[in-house]
């Protein structure tokens, strides 16, 4: 781990200093919170923060070498990678864009971390460090024709938060109304084009954070997902369509947009008070069951009913209120689905409920999930797949755990030791649906969620519309019905 910290930081050198230095509508002030000095500044600090970590290992190695015990060394151990940690988390905060994603999703999606380095890049998840005030009123004015303080009754310049594309102020609306604007950064565009297009520096922070898999997939996912989510825009359209579906909903709340005060570099939605994630995991087993509900109600509800899954399952996404209703924030990677391919999930679960290991396996060849020349049996094929559908192949309660999801991952990814994945495949309808497995139930660890997933799952299959199941569901029939909007 000493050696892969070192590693890291000489990689970012050579794979960042490629982000150009201007925006495409003009030059940003100083201070923005992506680097776009020249190529050999940038190579510059990044070295020099290769030197500090190597530094920090050689008097690690002298201390440790001191040490009188076990113990004391472990304890020498604990402090170091606690401070390696802490200064790549930083450079990776600054640099923003896809090298801060791959932190931010080590942070939840792998529980086999240790728990230090989990919870120093879990400050990526909305503590990044922000850009200046003056930098985030050039976008405004930049995008919107018009200087923010004419925009807005008031704006604030310290942001509320902060993350890899974009940073949020809250402003008040000439008509009185608290908003919060998202205000991307400059160049995080170009930034992001740099560090896709050095897929090997990629691969090797993978295998820092997750070396036990083959980086090669995860690379491919994030180059195909994270530049969607530039365009405000189409975030702004997408959100409006999750506000209109869930209005008046009794636990579900989708800010609403203000497409007026809105284009592609910002994005302006009411204003939401609430806790973040971290506070819910200090609250009570019932609680954290009922937030784990709803946000799996919200997942499924979505995609069956409302035909879209917002592919970006994300504990800084989500606002605990005190009146019990979870907010949904950031609709930048979301997807659309048709019929045919909600009927192809449907069949994949009805046959693994059903164990018919046949059936199962002519439904993942036709939807191009395995191959049809794959020299695995039946039963080899429906075993493997099984562990996606763990939840809710049989009634009862059941504890999403993080050794669960920590087995999630590496049973999608590790191919070196999997004979399946060497015939697997993962059709373009397949490829976000996949975050469920990843995102969703990696947040339903942390929370140690335990609740009837089948029972739940039942009410949201429409293939079921089975009876509510628990009281919230109860609470959601009532809605569906006072809405006029078929249960399934």
């Amino acid at each position: 781990m000493r050696r892969s910290f070192r590693i890291l930081a000489l990689s970012l050198a050579a794979a960042t200093a490629a982000v150009i230095a201007r925006h495409r509508r003009g030059t940003a002030p100083a201070g923005h919170g992506v680097s776009h000095r020249r190529r050999s500044a940038r190579n510059v600090e990044v070295a020099r923060l290769g030197t500090r970590l190597g530094t920090g290992a050689v008097t690690h190695r002298v201390k440790r070498a001191r040490a009188t015990s076990e113990s004391a060394r472990a304890e020498l151990d604990a402090a170091y990678q606690q401070r390696a940690t802490e200064q790549v988390a930083e450079r990776l905060g600054q640099m923003k864009g896809a090298l801060m994603k791959l932190g931010q999703m080590a942070s939840y999606l792998d529980a086999g971390l240790p728990e230090s380095v989990r919870q120093t890049l879990a400050q990526l998840q909305q503590d990044a460090p922000a850009m200046d005030g003056d930098v985030a009123r050039w976008v405004v004015a930049s995008e919107l024709g018009r200087p923010a303080d004419e925009l807005f009754a008031t704006w604030d310049d310290e942001p509320i938060a902060a993350a890899s594309i974009g940073q949020v102020h809250k402003a008040i609306t000439h008509d009185g109304r608290q908003v919060a604007v998202k205000v991307q950064y400059p160049g995080i565009d170009e930034a992001i084009l740099a560090d896709l297009d050095n897929s090997d520096l990629l691969g090797r922070m993978l295998a820092m954070l997750f070396p036990t898999l083959e980086p090669g997939p995860l690379v491919a996912e994030l180059r195909e997902r994270i530049g969607d989510e530039l365009d405000y825009r189409a975030e702004a359209a997408a959100q409006q369509t999750f506000v209109e579906f869930y209005r008046d909903h009794p636990f579900i709340h989708v800010p609403s947009v203000h497409t007026d005060l809105s284009a592609q570099r910002v994005l302006t939605t009411d204003f939401v008070e609430g806790d973040r994630f971290a506070t819910m995991l200090e609250r009570s087993r019932a609680e954290r069951d009922r937030a784990g509900e709803i946000l799996y109600r919200f997942v499924f509800r979505s995609l069956y009913r409302l035909r879209v899954f917002n592919g970006d399952p994300h504990p800084g996404n989500y606002l605990f209120g005190a009146d019990g209703r979870v907010t949904f924030l950031d609709f930048g990677l979301v997807r659309r689905f048709d019929q045919s391919e909600l009927d192809t999930f449907g069949d994949l679960i009805k046959t693994m409920i059903a164990g018919e290991p046949a059936a199962f396996r002519r439904k993942v060849t036709e939807a191009n999930l395995v191959s049809p020349n794959a020299p695995l049996d039946d039963d080899e094929v429906y075993d493997w797949f099984s562990h996606y559908y763990e939840l809710v192949r049989h009634e009862g309660p059941v504890t999403i755990t993080p050794e669960y999801a920590s087995k999630t991952i590496r049973h999608t990814f590790d191919a070196k030791n999997s004979q399946m994945l060497k015939w697997a495949n993962v059709p373009p309808s397949f490829a976000l649906i996949q975050r469920i497995n990843l995102g969703l139930f990696a947040i339903e660890a942390e929370l140690g969620a335990t609740a009837d997933w089948r029972r739940i799952a039942e009410e949201l299959w429409p293939w079921v519309d089975g009876p509510p199941a628990t009281e919230l569901g109860q609470q959601e029939a009532e809605w569906l019905a006072r809405r006029g909007l078929a249960a399934g």
